[in-house]
């Protein structure tokens, strides 16, 4: 028998190394194609297990906490702590801690927004008219935020710039009634005005310069927003050009009641309120290495104590905090400057300056604009001391922003309602003591109800609360893990909202919408305040909020053992998570291989010029990971078999193929007496024998062609290729095997055709195309399979782009993600589709040969070469339209599994995608139809 194999082999070398050449294209084609297949799949697990090492692994919150739309969605907002203002006890905390497995549980304790003073430089020294002997500068002031989009005018500020001599008051607790001043006389106290400078006039009498600032007119500063505050402030020009006023004005002289500047710049307060929040420093440090990115002071302690100090009848009480170093605000003053050379305010009555001063002719003289960023910064280069002198802010007054609430519009869409603005008594009354007043922009619409957390503010003791500085933290030097995993809200990164059409992306010049300094505002900024839990204890002491109590707002739990998504990570945090759900009663969240989540937000108009936007917001989504692995394994289950169909039906039209060249040769064994056993075990033996050959040289191809096409083929793969190669031709040659022995010898030496049941004459060329396919339905049903094969894939991996976009691209990591599986998938698609393609043209190709005679006689009677060819085409298109429609069909039951539902985009895919099948059998029938020029007609009709 090896010896009848190995003769028929050498006897028919075309034949032999035409199904070689077959074999072995369908193995290495498999081989790589697999290979890509599981190449996309370990690319996508590592991008996954990267990309998903975040900060912690489970989110703690206080029961009730998740809102419905984040339950039905899977989702959690980025500002969840914005309205979450404790609700965990520290029993609770400690609980968390117990739980086996739990590397870091650190806690985090929302206090509410504290104000502080942010003072904005405004130089003023090219608007003085050094030719003057007496001027006011009115400076009127414009403040800027949200990107210039928010914009509200204050009362103006003056500034009276003499050259007559100016005298300060020195303070004096002892004598009430009557102040000492710089030239050691003393003058009684303004009931109005308070401790003004006052203007030597010639004469050598002196007059009040009245700053109702420094006395008692505003009353309350808390209850009046800083754009209703308007000061007056006295400075000398001196002969030498300097500019002299009182002590910490224009310059610091130590204790010395006046100081000089070369500048006449003004700072101008702006009231900007901080998020303040509570951490454990040891649990904080270990999670995302807070002391390490301390860059001026010290870092925060868990000893560190509230500083209490009594004052005669007050109690100072100062809480340490670390201060950030970047205060992710858009805020800015701008400020329109008018020289006003006639106007006297010496000894003006304060209740008459104000509308005289507005009403005084005068000179405009430039404007100037000042950063609140770039204050900031300023007031940070100050540097820390113990007293804490570079920055504190008070504490009287602490507000707590509510929830955003959301109207969900037609196509997943949200809507944030629009509250209106908070009462000024939310920010202080003329009973209570606040030296600051309230941030302008608390006047806007917000999108979150604001209320005030209840501290004590009376009593035999009056409280005098404030922060203090020990140190400045820069967020962006903390640990930093990936943007593609990062968890809902870290503690320290600012939300920030992209333009999400033309029109919003115009309006805020092409930046993003951040925080604007407004505590009801939509944005909230991170906590950029950050004390120890034992100082909110000793903060709330005495108050009877429920946050006394229960003051930790949330857990965050980093597993033990877990760098990034796996299933056994994944199962391990299930395990964790489950037990601390049950041991606590609150709120948990499996944030391991979450993602960011754009999400489009409509933001309802402000009061201050904004315009209604819609914004791209980041949520998180939760469980992106997991979604994402089990698509590729999905997806990558249906490619691998769906290549092994095609190659299976390629090679068995291939060995069909040299069966049917054959028929007359068996017919002859068979009438010499040989078993049809004999016959099928010849033919088997053949193709094992080209397959195992085939096997051997795709194991030498795979390497290079894997690396041509940037595909790792690792040698178990490529080692693979010897006993597929050996399944696939033995499984495609059983069926021709089988048909051959059991084929009489009589019918072997004519094609067999199917039995006509009717008869109808067909009357053009499609309808004698379709004949000629009906004759023979095995071999049509063949071709058009393989077609269809190749069509399904590039449907399903349409389909499960489609699901990478709705369910898993919107998120940062499935976009990543997606990128990079497309291509190897479309390859491995593509690849199959044109091994589809190959097997209609070798049904094409089978067919010429076997109507050779019938070809020859058609031209015989006068049908021309084109004519034939249109012929062959019309088969091919028929052939195309067969296997590209039916693959479209089982190409949409894959994606309707895949995806969970037929959308109609996805039916638009598997029509282009037939069309591009039918459009590739087309091209694939010219090379069969060429053949039909070298048909030798006189021999053939001879042989008829």
């Amino acid at each position: 028998m090896f010896h009848v194999i190995w003769g028929q082999l050498r006897g028919r070398a075309g034949r032999s190394v035409a199904l070689l050449v077959g074999v072995l294209v369908a193995t290495t084609g498999f081989t790589v194609l697999t290979g890509a297949t599981t190449t996309s799949r370990l690319a996508v697990t590592g991008t996954v297990e990267r990309s998903t090492r975040a900060a912690y692994d489970i989110l703690v919150r206080p029961k009730g906490s998740r809102t419905p739309l984040e339950a039905a969605r899977g989702l959690v907002r980025p500002n969840y702590l914005s309205d979450t203002y404790g609700g965990i006890t520290t029993a609770q905390y400690e609980r968390v801690k117990a739980v086996t497995g739990v590397d870091v549980a650190a806690p985090i304790a929302m206090v509410g927004y504290s104000t502080s003073a942010v003072p904005l430089r405004l130089d003023l020294s090219a608007a003085v008219d050094r030719s003057l002997d007496r001027q006011v500068i009115r400076i009127d002031p414009t403040y800027v935020a949200e990107r210039g989009l928010s914009t509200a005018p204050g009362k103006p500020r003056y500034v009276y710039v003499t050259t007559h001599p100016l005298i300060h008051p020195v303070f004096d607790p002892a004598s009430p009634e009557t102040a000492r001043y710089s030239d050691g006389r003393r003058y009684p106290v303004d009931d109005v005005c308070g401790l003004s400078a006052r203007e030597v006039q010639p004469d050598g009498t002196s007059r009040p310069v009245c700053d109702p600032q420094a006395g008692a007119l505003i009353g309350n500063r808390g209850g009046l927003s800083e754009r209703d505050n308007w000061t007056l402030v006295p400075v000398r020009l001196l002969p030498d050009g300097r500019f002299e006023a009182a002590n910490g004005v224009l310059a610091r002289n130590g204790d010395a009641p006046t100081a000089t500047s070369d500048r006449l710049a003004l700072t101008e307060p702006l009231t900007v309120p901080f998020l303040l929040a509570a951490v454990d420093p040891d649990a904080e440090q270990r999670l995302v290495g807070l002391a390490g990115s301390v860059v001026d002071g010290r870092p925060l302690r868990a000893g560190d104590t509230v500083d209490e100090k009594r004052l005669g009848t007050a109690l100072n009480r100062s809480v340490p905090v670390l201060a950030t170093s970047r205060p992710y605000l858009d805020g800015a003053l701008r400020a329109t400057l008018t020289r006003l050379p006639a106007a006297r305010p010496a000894g003006m009555p304060a209740v008459d300056m104000e509308e005289t001063l507005r009403r005084a002719a005068g000179t405009p003289v430039g404007v100037v604009r000042a950063e609140l960023s770039d204050a900031y910064r300023t007031q940070l280069a100050a540097g820390i001391s113990e007293q804490g002198r570079c920055c504190f802010g008070q504490l009287q007054i602490i507000t707590q922003p509510g929830a955003v609430t959301y109207d969900e519009r037609p196509g997943g869409e949200l809507r944030a309602a629009a509250v209106p603005p908070a009462a000024p008594e939310v920010f202080g009354n003329e009973r209570e003591f606040s030296w600051l007043p309230r941030p302008w922009l608390t006047e806007d619409v917000g999108a979150r109800p604001l209320r005030r957390l209840p501290l004590p503010s009376g009593g035999s003791i009056t409280p005098f609360r404030q922060w203090r500085a020990i140190g400045v933290f820069d967020p962006e030097k903390l640990t930093g893990f990936s943007d593609l995993g990062t968890v809902p809200l870290e503690t320290y990164e600012p939300p920030v909202a992209e333009g999400a059409d033309e029109r919003s992306r115009a309006a805020l010049g092409g930046r993003p919408l951040e925080p604007s300094g407004n505590p009801a505002g939509y944005l909230s900024a991170p906590p950029l305040l950050l004390t120890n839990l034992g100082s909110v204890a000793k903060l709330l002491e005495g108050s009877g909020t429920p946050q006394r109590t229960a003051p930790i707002s949330a857990i965050r739990v980093r597993v033990t053992g877990v760098n990034g998504y796996t299933e056994r990570s994944a199962e391990r945090v299930r395990l964790i998570a489950e037990r601390i759900a049950q041991d606590t009663g609150l709120d948990v969240d499996i944030t391991l291989g979450s993602s960011p989540a754009p999400r489009a937000v409509e933001l309802p108009a402000g009061t201050f010029g904004r315009p209604a936007l819609r914004l791209t917001e980041k949520w998180s989504a939760l469980g992106v990971a997991s979604t994402i692995t089990k698509a590729v394994d999905r997806k990558s289950a249906a490619l691998f078999v769906l290549v092994l169909v095609v190659c299976v039906l390629f090679l068995g039209n291939a060995v069909s193929a040299a069966v049917r060249d054959r028929r007359p040769e068996l017919a002859v064994l068979v009438c010499l007496g040989w078993p049809a056993r004999r016959v099928g075990a010849l033919i088997l033996g053949e193709v094992a024998a080209l397959g195992l050959a085939a096997g051997l040289l795709s194991v030498g191809l795979a390497f290079p062609l894997g690396a041509a096409l940037d595909i790792d083929v690792a040698w178990p793969r490529a080692l693979l290729a010897v006993p597929v190669a050996l399944l696939l031709v033995l499984v495609a040659g059983l069926a021709p095997a089988l048909r051959a022995a059991r084929t009489h010898p009589a019918r072997a030496l004519r094609p067999p055709v199917a039995t006509a049941r009717w008869v109808r004459r067909p009357r053009t060329l499609p309808g004698l195309a379709m004949a000629n396919l009906v004759r023979t339905p095995g071999r049509t049903l063949l071709g058009a399979g393989a077609l269809a094969i190749g069509v399904a894939a590039l449907t399903v991996v349409a389909a499960a782009a489609y699901a990478f976009r709705g369910a898993i691209v919107g998120t940062l990591l499935g976009d990543t993600v997606s990128l990079g599986v497309r291509g190897a998938d479309t390859l491995a698609a593509v690849a199959t589709v044109l091994l589809g393609a190959a097997a209609v043209a070798d049904v094409l190709y089978l067919n010429i040969r076997d109507r050779a005679a019938e070809l020859a006689t058609l031209r015989a009677t006068g049908w021309t070469d084109a004519a034939l060819g249109r012929l062959i085409g019309y088969e091919g298109l028929l052939l195309g339209v067969l296997g590209a429609f039916g693959g479209a069909g089982l190409g949409l039951g894959g994606a309707a599994w895949l995806v969970g539902e037929l959308p109609s985009a996805l039916v638009w895919v598997a029509a282009i995608v037939a069309a591009a099948g039918v459009l590739a059998t087309c091209l694939a029938a010219i090379v069969p139809a060429a053949l039909l020029r070298h048909l030798p007609t006189a021999r053939l009709l001879a042989e008829e």
